[in-house]
Formats: structure tokens, C-alpha cells, sequence
């Protein structure tokens, strides 16, 4: 009335057993089925001894002799342990040396490379001097022009070029003594440069010659350089506008007088902005092949002196103690927000213009919290 294999389960529980046994047969007859099964278990248990007692007592006989066998063997194991470990010692001895002619050679390969790249930071140095040093014997020679020390032309373009090699391989040889020795000469390099990208983009944007600037962002944007350009430009075209237009007392006195001043801010862009716009890529079209990527003018230069203005010009602007006042400069500074993003063309560039901290610093200058706190008192 039951399987054999019940009772090998690993769960095997006795009552468990018994009650679904009685839902099969009686009691009485569950006992006979078990003392039958355990006949059958003692039976097999007998023959299983019997199966294996020669074995058992032989197993004494069977040993004799083997300590001396054990003996015999303990010589040449022993000597092949010797052998075994004689060659182990060879074959660690041979890695070793390999390991460390390969630890010589990755440090000579080093070496080389590190002298190459000084070297080629040297022959950089050497090309770029050269360069200035034939611009400025030509401007010394001329009597038809002026002698400047500023480069324009191919010539900025090439100092550009040799310059951004110049940098990378003086990043990878950074620390090396004989770097330290060419510092100088990098930083008259750098100068020289800079100050002539510096000419060069003022000139194009006070003669609005577009080749100019388009050719000076270029190079800016060869020697990684893009917000230097970015920076000058907040610098010199959008802060003395900003400076103009932003005035305290102005805002004061006329009725709408903030409304005013935030026309006359967004006229900026579409005023000073356009050809920038045009090169950059901004909203304005202009032939793919001619636009230079990397730059965001108004929202790198344009919108961060706004901000400066508004805070440092304009302290008032932010002042929550008279709640309707407030209430009318914020909604007035809300649009205005609103209208420079839409001036800025795409909505990657509004994005980052968000991101911008200055765009964060300009929204937290607005101190909300105490201006309910002053509606719900009054």
C-alpha cells in the first residue's frame, strides 16, 4: 500500500505517512505491509554483509608485505621531488629574468616616448618662434604700413595650427625638467597669440567683416580656446551696453521705465549680435560649410553681463517690500526671460541657457518665500 522510495524522501514525516496510508487501507493492513517490508530490509541487509566479509577478513593478510613496498618507494619519490623542484627553481629563475627585461624595456619605451614628445614640443616652440620672427622682420621692413606686433592672416592661422600641437604634446610631457626650461617661451608664445586672436576679433567686429571673424573663431576653436572668445566678447561689446542701458535712476523715474529697459536689452542681439549669430550657426542661415561650431554667444556672453548688470545696477529690482511693485517687476522680468529665449534660435541653446548659473542666480534673486509671507499679512 505504499512506494519504497517514500521513505528515502528528505521530508519524510511518520505521521504524515500513516494519514495518507489510512486514506488507501485499514490500519491492520498498513501493519503487515510494514513488517513485511522489514523482513525484506533485513534479509537484504544479511546478504549485503555476507557479500563483502571474505573481503573484510582478508583485508589483514592482504596488508602484509606493504610497509616495505611503501619503503622502496619513499627513495626515487623523493628523488623525483628533488628533480621536480630543481626544475621549478630553473623555470622561476627564467620568468624573473624575462619579467624584468620586460619591465626595462616598457621603461626605455617610455623614455623614448617622452623624449619624442619633448622633442616635438621643442621643434613646435622652434617652428612658432621662427614664424613670428619672419612676421616681424617683414613689419620692420615695410615702410608702407605701420609695424604691429600682432598676426593676422595665414600666419595666425599657421601659429594656430603648430600651437594646438604644441599644447598636446606639452600635456603628455608634463613634469619633465626640460619642459620646465621651455615654460617661458610657451607663455610668450600664448601671449603673442591670444593677443593677437584678441585684435583680430575686435577688428572684425568693429568693421563687421565677417571673413575675419569667421577666421578668427576658427583658430579660436583650434586651440580649444572657445570661451576665451566668449568671455572677451561679454567683455568688450556686451558690458559697456549693458552699463549704458541699465541705469537705476532711469527705471525709477518713468513709468515704464523697466519695460523700456529690457526692450532696449533685447535689441542687443538682432543690433551687435547678427554676424556672430551668422558664423556660429545661430538662427540666422548661412551655408553649413561656413558656420563654426562650439560657440554660444548669447548664452555664454550675452545673457551672464545681463545678470551682472541686473544685480549690480540694479539691487532695487529684486526688493520684495512692496508686494504689488514686486509683483509687476517679476512679471515684467518673467517676459523678458521668455523673449531672450526665444532669441536664442534653438531649444539646445535654451537648454543650455537654463543650465547657465547665471540664469539660476537670476531667478533665486527673486525671493518669493518672503513675498507671500508679506500677502498673506497684508
Amino acid at each position: 500500500c505504499f512506494f519504497n522510495l517514500f521513505f528515502m524522501q528528505p521530508n519524510f514525516d511518520v505521521d504524515h505517512f500513516v494519514s495518507e496510508c489510512r486514506k488507501r487501507v485499514q490500519l491492520e493492513e498498513l501493519r503487515d505491509d510494514l513488517e513485511l517490508y522489514y523482513k525484506l530490509l533485513k534479509t537484504a541487509m544479511v546478504e549485503l554483509i555476507n557479500k563483502d566479509y571474505a573481503d573484510f577478513v582478508n583485508l589483514s593478510t592482504n596488508l602484509v608485505g606493504m610497509d616495505k613496498a611503501l619503503n622502496q618507494l619513499s627513495v626515487p619519490l623523493g628523488q623525483l621531488r628533488e628533480e621536480v623542484m630543481s626544475l621549478k627553481s630553473c623555470v622561476s629563475e627564467g620568468i624573473h629574468a624575462i619579467d624584468d627585461r620586460l619591465s626595462k624595456q616598457e621603461d626605455i619605451r617610455r623614455k623614448k616616448m617622452c623624449v619624442l614628445r619633448l622633442i616635438q614640443v621643442i621643434k613646435s616652440v622652434e617652428k612658432i618662434e621662427k614664424i613670428l620672427h619672419s612676421q616681424n622682420s617683414k613689419e620692420s621692413s615695410s615702410t608702407s604700413e605701420v609695424s604691429s606686433p600682432l598676426l593676422t592672416g595665414q600666419v595666425l592661422e599657421r601659429v594656430a595650427t603648430e600651437f594646438n600641437q604644441l599644447q598636446f604634446h606639452a600635456v603628455q610631457s608634463k613634469g619633465m625638467p626640460l619642459l620646465d626650461k621651455l615654460k617661458p617661451r610657451i607663455v610668450g608664445i600664448t601671449a603673442m597669440l591670444q593677443q593677437s586672436l584678441e585684435g583680430l576679433l575686435l577688428e572684425g567686429l568693429q568693421t563687421s567683416n565677417i571673413d575675419i571673424i569667421r577666421h578668427c573663431l576658427r583658430t579660436y576653436a583650434t586651440i580649444d580656446k572657445t570661451r576665451d572668445a566668449e568671455a572677451l566678447v561679454g567683455e568688450v561689446l556686451v558690458k559697456p551696453y549693458v552699463d549704458e542701458v541699465i541705469v537705476e535712476q532711469y527705471v525709477q523715474s518713468h513709468p515704464n521705465g523697466l519695460q523700456t529697459m529690457y526692450n532696449r536689452l533685447l535689441e542687443f542681439v538682432p543690433l551687435h549680435c547678427r554676424l556672430l549669430r551668422e558664423v556660429t550657426g545661430g538662427s540666422i542661415p548661412s551655408e553649413k560649410g561656413n558656420t563654426v561650431p562650439g560657440y554660444d554667444f548669447l548664452v555664454n556672453s550675452v545673457w551672464p553681463e545681463f545678470v551682472r548688470g541686473l544685480e549690480v545696477k540694479l539691487p532695487s529690482l529684486f526688493n520684495p517690500g512692496n508686494p504689488d511693485a514686486f509683483h509687476e517687476k517679476y512679471t515684467i522680468s518673467m517676459d523678458f526671460v521668455r523673449k531672450f529665449e526665444r532669441q536664442c534660435g534653438s531649444q539646445a541653446s535654451v537648454k543650455r541657457l537654463r543650465l547657465h548659473p547665471s540664469y539660476q542666480s537670476f531667478n533665486d534673486k527673486w525671493n518669493l518665500p518672503v513675498y507671500f509671507q508679506i500677502r498673506l499679512v497684508f
